[in-house]
């Protein structure tokens, strides 16, 4: 699979009974093709997957794959309990997704020899290539995933933890085991923040939940970070970045949050988060505004 671009984690909208609107979802997720995503991951942290139904999750997936309409990859998440996992893969799969990001088993730990079992139940379940995401309690050593890259359908890694270290060895583990064609992705919350010292360890994708919002602002970073041009981006990240991340580390939920408002701020009625996350306060909703403002500035 071929990811060339921000990968776009679209928003999950509700109406105001709280069901899915579908119809807004292809909306949002039409809206930003234009920008040319890399890839749409639908149904995946930004878009609440914690909160969604395995039904739901199918819906979200569907409503994302008729938006995109073949002009890039749509993939979507899959996780928590193992049988909600592997429901999440089979509807996923029906509504056409090309692959699936695989978060962590529901709040057990577990050691690798449990961890590769998960991932190779969901594998077992379904044809679709699988992403693994490092994070929480499904945290992976270099070895365990040089063992789930032995299966040719898992393709790759995703980053939430943030030790570089660990991060470079897996790479380098992946590598030496001969998959040239594994992907690495940097999945940290407002990963912009951080891409430049990922792709110095090879990790060249990352996950931009700010392209839901402000495609343009996420493109801008884009390009001067593949461009190799620092001032650029480091201006981006001073003006913009840096205080997205101090409003954003004001709440707990708010990396999903905000996000969801900065969405409504564009004009779609998109609604609020479901529980346990909370919709940001008026004065974080005007600072949000304000920072937005700012970050189109300085395009």
């Amino acid at each position: 699979m071929n990811l060339d671009g921000v990968l776009f984690f679209p928003i999950t909208p509700f109406t105001g009974s709280g069901e899915v609107d579908a119809a807004l979802l292809k909306e949002h997720v039409a809206s930003r093709l234009d920008h040319a995503p890399g890839a749409v991951f639908a149904a995946c942290g930004t878009g609440e997957f914690h909160a969604l139904s395995v039904a739901e999750v199918g819906t979200v997936v569907s409503a994302a794959v008729s938006a995109a309409g073949g002009r890039t990859p749509v993939l979507g998440g899959t996780g928590g309990p193992l049988g909600h996992a592997l429901g999440c893969a089979k509807v996923a799969a029906d509504a056409g997704a090309e692959g699936l990001l695989v978060l962590p088993p529901y709040l057990v730990n577990a050691p690798a020899d449990g961890l590769v079992r998960y991932v190779e139940t969901i594998a077992e379940a379904t044809e679709l290539p699988l992403i693994v995401y490092h994070r929480a309690n499904a945290q992976l050593s270099p070895a365990t995933v040089t063992r789930l890259a032995a299966n040719p359908r898992v393709i790759g890694f995703k980053d939430g933890v943030g030790d570089i270290g660990t991060t470079q060895l897996v790479v380098l583990a992946v590598r030496d085991a001969g998959r040239d064609d594994f992907l690495f992705f940097n999945g940290l919350l407002t990963a912009e923040l951080t891409q430049a010292a990922f792709r110095a360890i090879g990790v060249p994708l990352y996950s931009s939940a700010v392209f839901a919002m402000a495609p343009e602002i996420a493109n801008g970073f884009f390009v001067a970070y593949t461009a190799g041009d620092d001032v650029r981006r480091e201006e981006l990240l001073r003006g913009f970045y840096r205080p997205l991340v101090a409003l954003r580390d004001q709440v707990p939920g708010y990396a999903v949050s905000l996000i969801k408002a900065g969405v409504r701020q564009g004009g779609l009625p998109v609604g609020g988060v479901r529980a346990p996350l909370v919709d940001p306060t008026p004065e974080h909703e005007a600072a949000l505004a304000d920072l937005l403002a700012r970050g189109r500035e300085l395009l």
